[in-house]
């Protein structure tokens, strides 16, 4: 896996149901490294910290692979990497093989694999239409969100190694599947609660379905 693209973005004002808002998710992409900071990514907007950054979400990473299947279905759209709001875009990030847990070197930077990305209407403001939000949990490939361990700087390049595999095998993508499923796959359920490299109050949140 390798980085293509470092990318930020600056606070973007939006209108979403009659009120105004503001949104970090117009991202794009730098020439210069990135540093990764505990809970966010230096010189990047977080408009939101109640949804986004924080221990749990202190960077995003997207995969280029996928670009092509959207770029066909939104053909119209000026498209660049950091389409997606992420601050990284992996070439070869494969969500169904990378497992919650993960720890990787990038750069000078130690990360954990920690959470998909759910999409919000914010995704459909910049695409330009919320059916998009369906189309995203249908796909299936949302991206990961990682935890910064060693606080360190990433740049167009840099390759993503593998220092250490979860236990678990429960992938992004299986957990991604279980949080958008009406029926809960026990066994995933299971997987997901005792994974301590998911946020404690999603592991909370899904104990109920036992």
């Amino acid at each position: 896996m390798q980085i293509i693209s470092t990318n930020i973005g600056k606070s973007t004002a939006i209108s979403w149901n009659g009120q105004q808002t503001t949104t970090g998710i117009y991202k794009y992409p730098v020439h210069e490294p990135l540093l990764l900071e505990d809970e966010s990514v230096a010189r990047d907007t977080i408009s939101d910290r109640k949804v986004h950054g924080g221990i749990f979400k202190a960077c995003y990473l997207f995969s280029a692979d996928h670009y092509p299947y959207w770029k066909e279905k939104y053909p119209e759209l000026e498209w660049n990497w950091g389409m997606f709001g992420e601050n990284l875009t992996i070439e070869g990030l494969d969500e169904s093989k990378m497992r919650i847990g993960n720890i990787y070197k990038m750069g000078n930077a130690l990360v954990q694999v920690t959470q998909p990305r759910e999409p919000c209407f914010k995704l459909g403001i910049k695409f330009g239409t919320q059916e998009i939000l369906r189309q995203f949990i249908d796909h299936g490939f949302p991206g990961t969100y990682v935890k910064v361990l060693e606080i360190g700087e990433v740049k167009k390049g840099d390759t993503l190694e593998l220092v250490k595999e979860s236990e678990s095998t429960l992938t992004v993508q299986q957990f991604y599947t279980l949080l958008f499923s009406r029926t809960k796959d026990i066994d995933l359920l299971k997987l997901a609660i005792a994974n301590d490299a998911l946020p404690p109050n999603k592991r909370e949140r899904l104990k109920r379905y036992l």
